[in-house]
């Protein structure tokens, strides 16, 4: 991602951009553009860091980015340099390879996302039958597995997979349109003909590898794209961050860890402590990453007419810092997802401690089913309810609620059935069910979506 929106890839962007043009317009006529000019074009397409300093040193005198590479590429290609951005305005080459670098970095940040996707849900089969203490408002609530509450944040990240291909998938060109977006510097290169200016902007995207151009546009590309784009990124930024937080709280229960080094530091006071660094690093990163995003719609929001120039500065800064942003959390999260702790005996105690609450109504409904009637029995359950939570709260005992009934007659019916009334395994629902179904079924069937496309478009990530 560091390399992509380097300085060396900008620049080379910016020679393939002029060399493609060029190679177009030669093909359609234009008899000044010689296949010297061509060759030589191509044999320096990659920009040396000599040439970028050259370019630097003749951008303090013209002040003018563009117009420095086009001084600094015609003298590596003499043959060509009274060609090169022949038609074309600065955008032609800063836009285009904007658009280009948009769509790279959302693959490299897919075939990340598919990683992580795929650590977390071989964690969620293994601990899909695990019971743990579900949570709501940070309250003790109905049992879940471990591996259903993870399936929770697999499905947010399959969202933010589909939401950045789509928007990778819509990633146009803007293509040959000149100063303004009219084509007209081009129109006059062809002698008026407009067949040959809509030929030159097809085949220039096709060069280029792209399916399609913008059909209109101004000076730029609409950065409404940039929305569209930044969007799905800051939607991956509030998954990870939820993500995270859980697990940071689960580390603070002790259920679940992050991995921890054998020689890791946690603390230079308290040496005790095991942070969850990596967690709150990808909390502070995310927030960055969510907050970027305003950029792209204030900048959208203030262009005028054709274009301004109040967009480069924040552009250059807010769009590689997103897809860099996004690439770190990324890469945390494959290192957390792939050295998660469980600690099943802080699970099932905690889950003792809440678990005689819970069954309180299958004990009522046991009784039912013995012949006692259920308004007597509930009265029975709440007393002694309330007398196990006095002993929690107020001595900080444990709770011996399933004592009290054992050591109460009444319910010696179904002394014989507590145990199995009490198995935690029978307070998960489908959780189990659930996750299998969902992690061999939908997770799979999103992934082998996402290698069919890169074999189809024979895009070169690992996966």
């Amino acid at each position: 991602m560091s390399s992509l929106f380097s300085p060396r890839t900008r620049y080379s962007t910016w020679r393939k951009l002029w060399l493609n043009l060029a190679i177009a317009e030669k093909q359609l006529g234009l008899t000044a553009i010689t296949d010297e000019a061509i060759d030589q074009l191509r044999a320096h397409v990659t920009i040396t860091d000599e040439e970028i300093d050259a370019a630097s040193a003749q951008e303090k005198i013209v002040r003018h980015d563009v117009m420095s590479h086009v001084h600094v590429y015609g003298v590596a290609a003499p043959a060509a340099a009274g060609v090169i951005h022949l038609g074309a305005t600065s955008c032609f080459v800063t836009d285009n390879a904007d658009l280009i670098f948009l769509r790279d970095a959302c693959d490299l940040l897919l075939t990340k996302l598919v990683n992580v996707i795929d650590r977390l849900s071989v964690f969620a089969l293994e601990y899909k039958d695990m019971p743990v203490l579900g949570w709501t408002h940070f309250q003790p609530a109905q049992l879940t597995t471990v591996g259903k509450r993870a399936t929770l944040w697999i499905q947010e990240l399959l969202w933010d997979l589909r939401n950045i291909q789509r928007a990778r998938d819509d990633i146009g060109l803007r293509g040959v349109k000149g100063t303004t977006g009219t084509q007209a510097s081009f129109l006059a290169l062809f002698d008026g003909d407009h067949d040959k200016v809509e030929e030159l902007d097809q085949l220039v995207v096709e060069l280029l590898g792209f399916k399609y151009a913008y059909p209109v546009t101004g000076q730029t590309y609409s950065r409404k794209i940039d929305i569209d784009v930044l969007g799905p990124l800051a939607s991956l930024g509030a998954t990870a961050h939820k993500m995270a937080t859980d697990l940071r709280l689960l580390a603070n229960l002790k259920e679940i860890e992050e991995p921890f080094e054998s020689t890791q530091i946690g603390s230079s006071a308290m040496a005790y402590k095991r942070n969850p660094m990596r967690c709150e690093r990808v909390c502070s990163l995310a927030r960055h990453l969510t907050g970027l995003f305003q950029d792209t719609v204030q900048t959208a929001s203030v262009q005028w007419f054709e274009r301004t120039l109040d967009d480069s500065a924040i552009r250059r800064v807010s769009i590689p810092s997103a897809f860099l942003t996004g690439d770190i959390i990324l890469s945390t999260l494959l290192n957390i997802t792939s050295g998660l702790v469980v600690y099943p005996k802080v699970i099932e105690r905690r889950i003792n401690s809440e678990l005689p609450f819970m069954a309180t109504e299958n004990i009522i409904m046991a009784m039912v089913q013995k012949g006692e009637s259920r308004q007597e029995c509930h009265e029975k359950i709440r007393v002694l309810s309330h007398q196990a939570a006095r002993v929690v709260k107020e001595e900080g005992g444990d709770n011996d609620l399933i004592e009290r009934v054992k050591r109460d007659e009444y319910f010696t019916p179904i002394w014989d059935e507590l145990d199995k009334l009490l198995d935690p395994s029978t307070f998960v629902g489908r959780a189990p069910q659930q996750t299998e179904k969902f992690v061999k079924v939908t997770v799979a069937d999103a992934l082998a979506t996402f290698k069919e496309r890169l074999t189809s478009e024979k895009v070169e990530l690992t996966v």
